[in-house]
């Protein structure tokens, strides 16, 4: 063997020693750290984005842990799953969670994302229906399966009586019959349904199709959408302006799992990276919506829907300049009121159905 070779030789052996060692690292690495699955209520959208985002930028990693996202939309609910100890953590609504405990099984709120509700009820400009009140005699449609407890509330609060005062329809996930004014009003998410009924009315305008308005970039469509202006055509209720909101996305786990001082610390962790997650999120936007588009197995999701659907979001994050995570008292007893009187739960709903302490720990200082 000649010296040239003998280099070579060893420069290989180098090499692959190096890559053995860095297996070894990234083995060990795994191994310590700790394996958990958040489960979400619905499928991936700029809904869920702080989680992604924490995940594919690496904040679950370097907190040791080893995330497992699992979408929502089929199969059982996150509060099952938690319950039965599929997931450690899930994502989903208060009045949820509160109804879970009531019916026994003992979840907790460890950390409120979402810090007002993203429900409204939507009417068209021209119908005549200039507040709750005009909503005597006519045709609404809603989510039912306890998505319909604000618009009661709403009711209530305006002496309408459901029963006799007006009908009530089931709704699909779509937003089809208020489009076709098939329905006088409907459930609308400010940051989907919403956006959904303003794509089509700005499409109608311009004389585009649906296809043609969500092919847009975001600059595109937003200057068509000032000149537009669809909210014209609508008439909004905010049920966080009427006093009737429901809080909405939290993360939540089980008392169980917080019995025991490792699985607390797991929580802080998790806690203090999806945090951080929904902050990327709102500082690198349009990178997040990259990173949900890679979550996009059927190619039904828009980048520009997305783009639209995260800037509502944050909205309700951070616009009525709440701290993140922070489950703020007097809203958590305004939830639990409404489910009661509605009988989301049959009994008042106890303090104990959410804890600040894993939301301090992550976002101490210390």
């Amino acid at each position: 063997m000649n010296n040239k070779t003998r280099i070579r030789a060893g420069a290989l052996l180098v090499l692959v020693a190096g890559l053995v060692l860095g297996t070894t690292l990234l083995a060990n690495a795994e191994e310590g750290s700790d394996e958990v699955t958040v489960a979400l209520k619905w499928l991936p959208q700029a809904q869920f984005a702080g989680y992604y985002a924490a995940k594919e930028m690496g904040f679950y990693e370097e907190e040791g842990l080893r995330v497992t996202i699992a979408p929502g939309g089929s199969g059982d609910e996150p509060q099952a799953l938690v319950a039965a100890g599929s997931a450690e953590f899930g994502v989903t609504w208060l009045g949820i969670l509160l109804e879970a405990r009531d019916q026994g099984v003992p979840l907790v709120n460890i950390a409120q994302v979402f810090q007002a509700s993203g429900f409204r009820y939507i009417t068209q400009a021209d119908s005549g229906i200039a507040g709750p009140a005009d909503l005597r005699g006519r045709t609404i449609e809603v989510w039912y399966g306890g998505n319909e407890v604000p618009l009661l509330a709403l009711l209530q609060k305006y002496g309408l009586d459901p029963d006799n005062d007006l009908t009530l329809q089931s709704q699909a996930f779509d937003m089809n019959a208020f489009l076709n004014r098939n329905v006088d009003a409907s459930a609308a998410m400010s940051y989907n349904e919403l956006n959904v009924v303003r794509e089509s009315i700005v499409g109608a305008s311009v004389n585009l199709t649906i296809d043609e308005v969500l092919a847009l970039n975001v600059g595109a469509y937003q200057a068509l959408e000032e000149a537009v202006n669809p909210d014209g055509e609508l008439t909004i209720f905010d049920v966080n302006d009427e006093g009737v909101a429901m809080l909405e996305d939290m993360i939540f786990t089980s008392e169980t799992f917080l019995s025991t001082e490792a699985n607390r610390d797991i929580a802080v962790r998790f806690v203090r990276a999806s945090l951080r997650g929904w902050e990327y999120a709102r500082d690198h936007r349009s990178e997040t919506v990259e990173i949900l588009l890679t979550q996009d197995a059927d190619g039904s999701m828009s980048r520009l829907h997305q783009a639209l659907m995260l800037d509502a979001v944050i909205e309700l994050i951070w616009g009525s300049g709440g701290e993140l995570g922070y489950l703020e008292p007097a809203l958590f007893e305004q939830t639990a009121d409404i489910a009661l009187q509605f009988g989301v739960i049959a009994q008042p709903a106890s303090t104990a159905a959410y804890s600040h302490e894993i939301w301090e720990l992550a976002t101490s200082e210390d």
